[in-house]
């Protein structure tokens, strides 16, 4: 727990305008939303005099990429193998805010993810760490494994002095990223980002992104995982953010089979409910097509008559390249009846002289 003083990012609004103006948050309209109030504590409450950063560890043990070696199983982000952690942090800043309040008579609200709150960079301002090459927050103590969130209070507090930068000359998490997230040190394009395509946006994702999804299907660690600063990190100890055993290496096959009702008692109370099924089903199919194990094409074909749209167009790209020569086959049915014009296109990308048919 740190502290910062409300005026204490005054770089954040350009930051934020630049990184907009590119149009590096894809679909995140909310990003767009209330800008001066996510830039400036003060815009988004006036009487606010300090924020309070706290940030929760959730390191874990072990490599948090050993299932990348394994493209049959599904690669699920290490903060979503667990309880939602916005129930659990929300809670325990409750808890620290309540006697805040009792003790000083201070006003406070409680944020985490909840409103427009630029964390990383006040987590930076009050000392909890920096904000890394990756864009994500490193500390010291604990990597880059922490989980934000903020109170933001009229009471006038002590503010600590902020952290300094100490990543020096490593790119490691630049240049591990399959989909070449970062344009520059300390930028991230979401649009490019295996996070923000899996978890974030709404509709199809671009082909040519595809094949560095690999088998990850609910977010990435890579960037996260190579920081050098996590040979500091201790495994989380909170009880509640436990991570589900259950959910570490899940067939594809098994998940392909997944209907709207089984998908939500699986992931019931984790992050990973809130995809739905449809996107997290046209996540596993990219996943099913990247295997290169010709038997998971099994799993794809019952998709191509999936209701969802974005489910059989996945269905149509994963079978084509586990199976082009079946895939070339039913193409010219599958294309008379389909009325949906980006699975059509995944058809069409099935002719010969395309990279599925070579």
């Amino acid at each position: 727990m740190r502290v910062a003083a409300a005026d204490a990012i005054p770089e954040a609004p350009g930051r934020l305008e630049a990184w907009l103006e590119a149009g590096h948050h894809g679909e995140m309209g909310w990003m767009e939303d209330r800008r001066d109030q996510r830039a400036d504590p003060r815009r988004l409450w006036g009487e606010v005099r300090s924020v309070v950063m706290l940030g929760m560890n959730y390191a874990g043990e072990g490599d948090a990429l050993a299932m990348l070696a394994h493209p049959d199983k599904a690669a699920i982000s290490l903060y979503a193998r667990r309880r939602d952690y916005h129930d659990v942090i929300k809670g325990k800043l409750k808890s620290v805010a309540g006697l805040l309040a009792a003790r000083g008579g201070a006003d406070v609200k409680v944020f985490v993810d909840t409103a427009p709150v630029m964390e990383k960079p006040l987590a930076q301002a009050a000392g909890l760490g920096w904000q890394g090459k990756h864009t994500v927050l490193v500390s010291r103590e604990h990597g880059s494994w922490l989980l934000l969130g903020a109170i933001y209070t009229t009471a006038e507090l002590p503010a600590d002095q902020p952290e300094s930068d100490h990543c020096g000359s490593c790119r490691r998490c630049l240049d591990i990223c399959p989909t070449d997230a970062f344009p520059a040190p300390y930028k991230l394009d979401a649009r490019r980002c295996i996070s923000y395509l899996t978890i974030e946006h709404q509709g199809h994702i671009d082909s040519s992104l595809r094949p560095g999804i690999g088998n990850r299907v609910f977010g990435c660690d890579d960037c996260l995982a190579v920081c050098p600063w996590n040979k500091f990190a201790q495994s989380a100890q909170e009880t509640r953010l436990a991570l589900k055993d259950e959910l570490d290496g899940l067939d594809l096959a098994a998940l392909a089979e997944l209907d709207d009702a089984r998908f939500r008692t699986l992931f019931a109370g984790t992050p990973v409910k809130r995809t739905g099924r449809d996107r997290f089903l046209r996540n596993v199919l990219i996943a099913i097509g990247n295997s290169g194990r010709a038997g998971l094409a099994a799993s794809a074909l019952p998709h191509l008559r999936d209701p969802s749209p974005l489910v059989r167009a996945m269905a149509v790209w994963a079978l084509g390249r586990l199976d082009p020569a079946h895939a070339l086959a039913l193409a010219p049915a599958a294309l008379e009846g389909e009325g949906d014009p980006q699975v059509r296109a995944e058809w069409r990308a099935l002719t010969p002289g395309t990279e599925h048919a070579a």
